[in-house]
């Protein structure tokens, strides 16, 4: 039996797993922990410490094969990282600027412009809003661009040698042209008319668009050395399109067909929707990128999630070690998550903001966390607790009204992963009631990204002659899954929709206390 290696670089966590090649099941793991940082004005990364991770992570996974008496035979492989951003090298390879994440909410003008001049919503996450903005603000460094790529895009090169990206990972770097199925050539043609020379053609820097199960090129020598510089990975193994975590996410929760859709929830909080119809018109709050395979997807995307919530958590954790009864981690969010359910249904009339960094789509420039509540509010944890879950919800209801009650979309269900699906029976019922969307968690979700991507591998390697994806996984991967479902709460609706009013209400003070207190 073969195995298939799947590696994804989150914003928290670096996991690299391993699978086997027939029943797709995970057998060994791996992991390795980093942050971003502010660095001068932008959020990022340094790419030292992505292959740091990456080679922690894979040592980390061929340990614990070995401890389960595994010997790996890798035969596949994939990589998988956040979605969108700006990494920019020259012709030599030299990297031209610092890693400027999908976190990053700089490029407003260049978002608004592009968005009006392709008459197609362009987020500010976006690889082109970045490099346009680059081009207004004058930086040097832009004509010298050879290579405009993402995180996943950047690792897959260096480990084959092969500047590409599959469809869905480019779908958030320039809007794709679904006939032609790459970029768009009208909007390139408007792109480097607007950019007046100031870099190379944009289709020259931009990776190659793939879609799942075509050749992407395979591990070099020097690849294998920068992932396991032990000796134990040999070159050769073939690797799929590298894919942002939108189309992992879409993959490890087999929402990859018309009219299904899910929500990942982390460090940001996003829903995809496989559309069988065109959106009727434009809308600033709405992503329009691609499955791995290429259908159209509707994306919601807020900035902010669970990182606030993760703060007071472990808050909580340090009072509790401080009184000499230290609680472990996994316990510790349970108990607290837990007690979110025996909240007031509208969460006791507090208030919060999990404004970390802005918020584009509720036009917020910078990010300023904050709690709030009235004299007569119920401030108890069960209510804190229960507020901080539904405002890492409340930004991304708007954008899912606007597709459920504008646009008329149906969504039969939500597959949740992610942070804060975690915890069985909470951010589950929770979501179904503020969306009024059943939204269920399968068992296999908690593996996420790594999984996905090593799933794509698998199809590349095992796909049989016109077999699609949707056919691959709904046959041979979710067969029989098991899913958890949750259907929206009369309780949970009403008191969500109190709360949602409430957090409407304060979100310019929000914005205003964040821009004081930069």
């Amino acid at each position: 039996m073969g195995h298939i290696l799947g590696i994804e670089l989150g914003s928290t966590r670096i996991k690299a797993v391993l699978i086997d090649d027939e029943g797709h099941n995970p057998v060994a793991s791996g992991t390795h922990d980093w942050e971003n940082r502010l660095e001068d004005g932008y959020w990022t990364y340094h790419l030292d410490d992505a292959w740091t991770g990456i080679r922690d992570a894979f040592a980390n996974l061929m340990d614990d094969a070995g401890q389960n008496g595994l010997v790996p035979d890798i035969r596949a492989m994939g990589v998988s990282a956040m979605m969108h951003g700006y990494l920019v090298f020259g012709a030599d390879g030299a990297q031209l600027a610092p890693f400027r994440t999908w976190r990053n909410t700089t490029t407003e003008k260049a978002a608004e412009e592009l968005s009006r001049s392709f008459g197609f919503n362009i987020p500010q996450r976006w690889s082109v809003a970045h490099i346009y903005q680059a081009i207004m603000d004058g930086e040097p460094h832009v004509k010298d661009v050879a290579i405009l790529t993402t995180l996943a895009g950047y690792i897959h090169g260096k480990l084959t040698g092969r500047w590409v990206a599959g469809v869905g990972e480019t779908s958030g770097m320039f809007p794709i042209d679904a006939a032609t199925r790459d970029y768009d050539d009208r909007m390139l043609a408007i792109f480097d008319k607007m950019a007046k020379g100031a870099c190379q053609d944009l289709r020259k820097i931009l990776p190659q668009v793939l879609y799942a199960g075509e050749d992407a090129g395979s591990l070099t020598e020097e690849g294998a050395r920068l992932l396991d510089p032990s000796g134990r990975l040999a070159a050769g193994i073939p690797l799929c399109p590298p894919e942002g975590d939108a189309g992992t996410g879409m993959v490890a929760t087999n929402s990859v067909s018309e009219c299904t859709g899910n929500v990942s929830a982390g460090t940001s909080i996003f829903a995809m929707i496989v559309m069988n119809k065109e959106l009727s018109r434009v809308y600033p709050e709405i992503d329009i990128i691609a499955t791995p395979a290429g259908k159209s997807v509707a994306m919601v995307h807020a900035n902010n999630c669970t990182c606030e919530l993760d703060a007071w958590v472990r808050l909580f954790g340090e009072l509790l070690a401080e009184a000499g009864a230290p609680v472990e981690k996994d316990a510790l969010y349970k108990l607290l998550y837990n007690s979110a359910l025996r909240g007031d249904a509208d969460g006791g009339g507090l208030v919060c903001y999990n404004f970390l960094s802005g918020e584009a789509v509720v036009g917020l420039r910078a990010g300023c966390p904050m709690t709030a509540r009235l004299p007569d509010s119920r401030f108890t944890l069960a209510n804190f607790m229960r507020t901080q879950i539904f405002t890492a919800m409340a930004v991304l209801k708007m954008g899912m009204d606007l597709l459920t009650e504008q646009e008329g979309i149906t969504v039969d269900m939500l597959i949740g992963h992610g942070g804060l699906f975690k915890t069985e029976g909470v951010g589950q019922p929770l979501l179904a009631g503020a969306l009024n969307i059943p939204v269920s968690v399968m068992a296999t979700a908690g593996e996420g990204g790594a999984w996905g991507i090593a799933l794509l591998a698998a199809y590349a390697l095992r796909k049989q002659e016109g077999e699609t994806l949707e056919a691959y996984l709904a046959q041979r991967v979710f067969a029989g899954a098991d899913i958890r479902g949750a259907i929206p709460d009369p309780r949970d609706i009403q008191g969500f929709a109190g709360y949602y009013a409430r957090f409407l209400s304060g979100l310019p003070a929000a914005g205003a206390v964040a821009e004081h207190l930069r």
